[in-house]
């Protein structure tokens, strides 16, 4: 069975849900209705001659950014007028930041949207990178383009809980280290919803 096929049996027939962001002591909670709608892509790398199994392509954002530079993300944005779907939102936002064309990416299926302590209503999309495709990225917004193995994200040994100050509360959240790159925040939390519905595949 393909790793398309495998990934649509886990995702593609499960309907999002809602999972508020687990990081406030204080009792603040994002308003679900209001939420900027935004959606990111989870681009999953399968290469034939790669011991270390499939792979999630990343981007780190640029220093001069208004909104959580320099760190790690996946491509994705705010949906705008003109989307038809978050799917479409998902796609246009990775061609725009990557270079990577629509057309090498096949759909497998969902997440939980992700609701955001800064009020993003996210809906993470996964999706198969076809062989050959090409990064061209935005200088203006992606500093640096990476893979981190699938394997690495998927094994609860690599995770962790962190809390720090932000902003006057507490924050909670997961967080990885690979190679040179911390990930943590939002993206992390949408790792490990995707590590929990990936377990034995």
């Amino acid at each position: 069975m393909s790793l398309v096929a495998r990934l649509r049996t886990r995702l593609l027939e499960h309907v999002p849900e809602v999972t508020e962001h687990d990081d406030y002591d204080m009792g603040l909670r994002p308003a679900q209705f209001g939420a900027v709608k935004a959606a990111v892509l989870l681009p999953v790398v399968e290469r034939a001659l790669s011991f270390e199994g499939p792979a999630l392509l990343f981007t780190r954002r640029t220093e001069t950014l208004a909104r959580h530079s320099g760190q790690v993300s996946f491509p994705g944005g705010r949906c705008e007028e003109g989307d038809l779907s978050p799917v479409e939102t998902a796609l246009r936002e990775t061609f725009e930041e990557t270079g990577i064309a629509p057309s090498f990416v096949t759909i497998a299926g969902y997440l939980d949207r992700y609701l955001t302590g800064t009020g993003f209503d996210i809906q993470p999309v996964v999706g198969v990178l076809a062989q050959g495709f090409a990064l061209v990225p935005d200088p203006q917004e992606v500093a640096e383009i990476f893979e981190v193995p699938l394997a690495f994200l998927c094994d609860p040994a690599n995770r962790r809980r962190e809390s720090r100050q932000i902003a006057g509360a507490n924050r909670r959240f997961y967080a990885f280290t690979y190679q040179n790159h911390e990930i943590w925040g939002a993206t992390a939390a949408i790792i490990v919803n995707l590590a929990q519905r990936l377990d034995g595949i």
